[in-house]
């Protein structure tokens, strides 16, 4: 994803010359076509990620669009008071990329496993969260970004993810996607990582065969409104995350409802605390987690 990510920005900063990265001192081997073809436009802050994201409100005030890069908690724990108060409080075209999303850098130890950072990014009213599950995604919310304004965050996973997605769909902001056809009415709900825990669980498990699946790739408090008609079309739905339950993309969803009775069709699945200070790939983790 990470490169379907540097791909996608290169072609439009070709044509739109307000796009500027800034890194934190890493994404070497990835962000090198943008350094390579935009120097002027490239910038290195070091491991000073709340500079970092200081600098990009700078930038976005004077009417650029800034595009900070990192992996997982990095860009988001490390700065959370920058991005409230400099980048939201402001309504600044400020994109945060979060690379690594869940369980991805699982050897890495707790530091990296970003399962609490749609938690904190959700608190935040003016930023629109982008979780693409696959790179075809990624490009979906890529154009999505380029054609609007104001603070985002782009969560992505790393590298060599399979495209679920068969197309490059336009992707609208709250809206689902359908990937599978459901044939029972009941589908499973995914953002960022959980497409793929979602189609392990259809393949593993003959109880889902019938499900269908769908993604919300864009979403966050603007969108809320959106979800309960949404809702209504189907009899069940399990929305599935790589992330913690709590704060999540299950329990934003569950909060968007507005007839309650609604919430008896809802089934969350998400991981379990027993991640918390383990370390070990991702597929042991996953299982650890609860997949």
């Amino acid at each position: 994803m990470r490169n379907k990510f540097i791909e996608q920005l290169v072609k439009e900063a070709q044509n739109n010359d307000k796009i500027v990265l800034i890194i934190g001192d890493l994404g070497y081997n990835v962000v090198e076509p943008f350094q390579d073809q935009f120097p002027d436009r490239f910038f290195n802050a070091g491991i000073c990620e709340q500079n970092m994201a200081s600098m990009a409100a700078g930038l976005a005030s004077e009417g650029f669009h800034v595009f900070i890069y990192s992996i997982a908690n990095f860009p988001t724990f490390r700065c959370a008071e920058q991005l409230r108060n400099d980048v939201g409080y402001h309504n600044l075209n400020v994109t945060v990329v979060s690379v690594g999303g869940g369980l991805s850098y699982g050897n890495l130890g707790y530091s990296h496993h970003a399962v609490q950072d749609l938690g904190l990014i959700r608190l935040f009213p003016e930023f629109k969260i982008l979780a693409p599950g696959d790179p075809n995604e990624t490009i979906g919310c890529m154009q999505n970004l380029f054609s609007s304004n104001g603070p985002s965050y782009l969560r992505l996973k790393k590298a060599g993810e399979p495209n679920y997605n068969k197309n490059v769909n336009k992707i609208e902001s709250g809206l689902w996607n359908k990937v599978i056809e459901s044939k029972n009415n009941k589908i499973f709900l995914t953002t960022s990582g959980g497409l793929k825990l979602a189609f392990d669980k259809l393949k593993a498990e003959k109880k889902y065969k019938d499900y269908g699946i769908y993604t919300c790739p864009i979403w966050g408090q603007k969108y809320k409104d959106l979800q309960q008609s949404q809702v209504d079309i189907f009899e069940e739905i399990i929305s599935v995350e790589d992330h913690l339950a709590d704060g999540g993309f299950g329990s934003w969803l569950r909060e968007s409802l507005i007839d309650m009775s609604s919430h008896l069709k809802l089934k969350n699945m998400a991981f379990s605390s027993n991640i918390i200070g383990a370390v070990g790939s991702e597929q042991y983790l996953l299982k650890l987690g609860g997949f």
